[in-house]
């Protein structure tokens, strides 16, 4: 039987999959939900299990040969060892290693060589390459990290739309529509909040974006704020010596113009998305090896 190799690419809001054969050409794609292994680690492993499925099935291979598949996951929660360890016990395929997104969106965008990408979606990290040292900062969940994050300017919007509401904040536009999908009842925000998961957070960031187009003043203070702590994880990269950086993820396009001119010089196009890179990378730990054996 040909041995399969899977990349899987795990967020806050999807998860993707591609099979690939022992040389890392990818045969099959397939999409499923959010797949944050910390904070929702049962629904993450029915996603990885679903998008794997589909995308043997659009290779035209039977789903069952999963289980004796090799997968590299990048997936969002990856720095946390109860999650990594409770997800890894209960994939079905005959190895997996997990990884951090971070490192496979730097594998997609950078392939080899130096530089550092900043993960810009429902959640947040930078990740950096320097010769054989890889360093990682932010990405350390919703709770207490994943500044500059759709999840957690969406979290903002809210927390400031029920400052307007309340008259201890000024209201703009934005935090009257906000509060009028509330139904004008901040009980209902608070009921919203109470079991949000990120990704739902992350919905409203758009409007963030949107509105300030528009001038609304709310939305350009919270971008602004936003903004200003992803130029601090940019400004960690850049001393540790950086001089290519990429912007990945949803986000990545609308927040680049209100980034810091001190870092426009340093951005570069992605040569490959995460996906990809999670593929290059299984084919290196689990493909073709000298000889021409698995």
């Amino acid at each position: 039987m040909p041995h399969y190799i899977l990349g899987i690419d795990g967020g806050g809001t999807s998860c993707r999959a591609a099979v690939a054969d022992a040389t890392g050409r990818i045969l099959g794609r397939g999409k499923s939900g959010a797949a944050n292994i910390l904070t929702d680690p049962d629904n993450a492993l029915i996603h990885i299990v679903g998008a794997s499925k589909a995308a043997f099935e659009e290779a035209g291979i039977a789903p069952s040969v999963i289980n004796s598949a090799s997968a590299l996951l990048g997936v969002a929660g990856s720095n946390v060892g109860d999650a990594v360890h409770y997800v890894r016990e209960r994939l079905p395929f005959a190895k997996a290693d997990i990884e951090s997104d971070g490192l496979i969106a730097l594998q997609g965008a950078l392939g080899d060589s130096d530089g550092a990408v900043a993960i810009l979606g429902t959640g947040s990290i930078y990740i950096s390459r320097l010769g054989e040292e890889i360093s990682y900062i932010g990405g350390w969940g919703f709770q207490i990290g994943d500044l500059g994050s759709g999840a957690r300017l969406g979290h903002a919007l809210l927390q400031e739309s029920v400052l307007a509401f309340d008259h201890i904040h000024p209201s703009s536009p934005l935090t009257d529509a906000i509060m009028a999908e509330f139904n004008s009842d901040p009980r209902e925000v608070v009921e919203f909040a109470r079991a949000a998961h990120p990704g739902e957070y992350g919905r409203y960031a758009p409007k963030v974006f949107d509105y300030a187009d528009r001038e609304d003043p709310v939305a350009i203070a919270l971008l602004k704020a936003s903004a200003q702590t992803i130029n601090e994880g940019l400004d960690v990269v850049v001393r540790r010596g950086s001089a290519k950086l990429c912007l990945l993820g949803g986000l990545a396009p609308l927040y680049r113009p209100w980034l810091a001119e001190r870092h426009q010089p340093l951005f570069v196009e992605s040569a490959a998305d995460a996906l990809t890179g999670s593929v290059a990378l299984a084919a290196k730990r689990f493909g073709v090896r000298t000889g021409g054996q698995i």
